[in-house]
């Protein structure tokens, strides 16, 4: 069967990395910005590693400097998102990039990425919710005020708070006052770990942030004990497979863990991540985790459903999309 049409819940996206490359192009003539070595020779993105990918990321970002912008950008990630059969996204928005993390001005993009959003949940069917990150390589002083953002935000579509950014750099309790903010807020809590910090990052994330989803956390397969740890907890990872093998993690889909992980009874779900990085789409992740694993539609079925289980919105929407799933069944 196509998987294109297949609907689908996809819970780690980050919104400026899943800019197509075209439309930050065109941002750049527009501006008379040159951003040309972020390109090779085919037009894709280009770098070398992953700190150079945050590095190019950034500079892609450069250009997205107003309400406006973000608003076409919301536009560009969605109609390609449903494209592929999305019909539920989170997407990982930082008041750094949209404001300088000052909160009148967080607003004034937020309501630009919102209006946009809205209208295509009626044009397009697919549902978005925004999840608050820090940077960590910007250090735990400029996550403070991301928190206050998020905590000052918190509503409707803004509806969790996480932490992206370089692994290497600064330790999960570091951020201990963004995460304290915002969990006081009613905020759900994520963290990227796992991924390029070993298993042990996984652990400080859930000890000092106390979070209900990882981002990756793939690494936790290198201790048993670990993963254990969180099918008994009930953690879900919002599984990256193609940004794992495409960044050189894993040297094939096949040598993915995601099938090991789920197979000890993980809460497993699978997100492109950045896709135009990643030379992905939600619609080749599942057609190279059936190629990999065998996957068939009862998997992709539990797979989605947890998923939506994990979610973070409320239980009106969650009955919403829960509907849309059944179509698939």
């Amino acid at each position: 069967m196509s998987w294109k049409t297949y609907p689908k819940v996809e819970l780690h996206l980050h919104h400026e990395g899943a800019a197509p490359p075209a439309f930050i192009r065109g941002l750049a003539q527009e501006k008379n910005v040159d951003i040309s070595k972020v390109f090779d020779e085919r037009g894709h993105y280009a770098y070398e590693n992953f700190v150079h990918f945050l590095s190019v990321y950034e500079a892609a970002t450069s250009v997205l400097r107003t309400p406006e912008d973000y608003a076409r950008l919301t536009r560009a990630v969605l109609e390609e998102s449903a494209a592929h059969g999305v019909v539920y996204s989170e997407t990982f928005l930082s008041p750094d990039f949209c404001g300088g993390g000052d909160v009148e001005a967080w607003r004034e993009y937020l309501h630009a990425i919102e209006e946009v959003a809205d209208e295509a949940e009626k044009t397009l069917g697919i549902t978005l919710r925004g999840v608050i990150t820090c940077i960590r390589h910007f250090g735990p002083e400029k996550a403070r005020p991301i928190a206050v953002c998020a905590a000052e935000t918190k509503g409707g579509f803004i509806t969790g708070f996480g932490i992206a950014g370089d692994e290497g750099k600064g330790k999960p309790r570091d951020f201990t006052w963004a995460f304290d903010c915002a969990r006081e807020a009613g905020l759900h809590l994520t963290a990227h770990a796992g991924e390029w910090g070993g298993p042990q990052s996984v652990r400080d994330a859930l000890t000092d942030l106390k979070v209900e989803r990882i981002g990756h956390g793939v690494r936790a397969i290198e201790d048993l004990a670990l993963v254990d740890e969180l099918a008994e907890k009930g953690v879900t990872l919002e599984v990256c497979p193609g940004s794992n093998v495409t960044l050189g993690l894993y040297p094939n889909w096949r040598r993915h863990p995601i099938e090991q992980l789920r197979e000890r009874g993980v809460k497993v779900t699978v997100s492109t991540d950045d896709p135009p990085f990643f030379h992905t789409t939600m619609t080749r992740e599942f057609e190279e985790l059936e190629r990999a694993f065998g996957w068939d539609a009862e998997v992709f079925g539990e797979i989605t459903r947890t998923a939506l289980d994990a979610a973070f919105c409320d239980e009106d929407t969650r009955a919403r999309i829960a509907k849309k799933l059944e179509s698939a069944e």
